[in-house]
């Protein structure tokens, strides 16, 4: 795969850090504030589901801890917009794989919020974060609620608690993106979304409350939750499985899953900063639905990729995607191929 030498280019189009590399040490924390500004929503259904997204913008604290082993350099932790009631899962973290020069110094550069897909491993979400950081991007992989450090003693939510779950996660990372900004060495003017799978899903939903991001890229998923959740393959079938059980079935699935349909406000996503990655021949979720999610948000066909793969193949497309989203972050880098 292609590294990218960016340094000296960003060096030159961003103001240098503010802060020396030894501000990030554990327990160093840093002001922040929500930007969070739905605007105007001229449709009925759009501004009901946005009502039931959004939170009253405030102000929080940002806080260094150290990273677990092969999880980043620092883990960043701030807390969550939307509270279940749960303090270890309250406590949102991120893990920091930052970017750095030929000296391993910390450099200014912009930064990638990567929410990883469904698996309790996160290992898709941490390869996508060890990737764009070869390209020279600061990434952060958010975990998800009830993933990583915020599963106290194993706990995890049942399916009746989809609704609170995915409404928190969506919250979590368009915070994370203010969380972001107030750390040093990032180009606070230049912080895309990535999300896989179950974090495409929620980067689809998180990223059309507001124009915070700058550059969304979404992976396998698309829209019309409902049919994916009843029809879909594999990892769709456990999910459906653990609804039922909830006793979460038709009319009573349909409502809950209105509640945070990507459909109901994708059409806000901007189709000139946001691309959609999809597989012809997935059966977790079908090409119909990656359609009508790029037909919602009005993606030009240059926007969607639809690569020769299934769900779980188009892993052999991650090198073509990280150059990809490295060429519409970061323009004007110079790409240097490893030997």
């Amino acid at each position: 795969m292609s590294r990218f030498l960016l340094a000296a280019m960003i060096s030159a189009c961003v103001a240098a850090p503010a802060f020396a590399e030894t501000a990030l040490i554990a327990g160093a924390t840093f002001a922040a504030h929500d930007t969070l500004d739905p605007g105007i929503e001229s449709s009925p259904d759009a501004k009901a589901c946005l009502d039931g997204l959004v939170w009253q913008a405030t102000d929080f604290q940002v806080r260094c801890e150290h990273a677990r082993e092969r999880c980043g350099d620092l883990m960043i932790q701030f807390p969550s917009p939307v509270s279940s009631g749960d303090a270890a899962n309250d406590l949102v973290t991120m893990e920091w794989y930052m970017a750095r020069d030929e000296t391993k110094a910390p450099i200014a550069a912009p930064a990638v919020v990567v929410v990883h897909e469904s698996g309790s491993g996160m290992t898709v979400g941490r390869m996508m974060a060890r990737g764009l950081r070869l390209q020279g991007l600061h990434t952060f992989m958010i975990q998800l609620p009830y993933y990583g450090e915020r599963r106290a003693n194993g706990k995890r939510p049942n399916g009746e608690n989809l609704v609170p779950v995915i409404r928190q996660a969506v919250a979590d990372v368009r915070r994370a993106r203010d969380a972001v900004a107030a750390l040093p060495f990032i180009d606070a003017e230049n912080i895309s979304l990535q999300g896989t799978s179950l974090g495409g899903f929620v980067t689809a939903t998180a990223a059309s409350l507001d124009n915070g991001y700058d550059r969304v890229f979404i992976m396998l998923a698309g829209g019309g939750l409902l049919d994916v959740i009843q029809n879909g393959q594999r990892d769709a079938v456990k999910f459906r499985e653990e609804l039922t059980k909830a006793g979460l079935t038709g009319d009573k699935l349909k409502s809950v899953v209105a509640t945070i349909e990507p459909l109901r406000v994708a059409h806000r996503l901007d189709p000139a900063t946001t691309w959609l990655y999809s597989a012809q021949f997935d059966t977790v979720v079908p090409p119909a639905n990656s359609r009508l999610l790029a037909r919602t948000a009005k993606l030009d066909t240059s926007h969607h990729i639809e690569m020769l793969a299934n769900h779980y193949s188009g892993i052999i497309y991650v090198p073509y995607i990280l150059t990809h989203m490295h060429q519409q972050i970061s323009p004007m880098a110079v790409d240097v191929v490893s030997e």
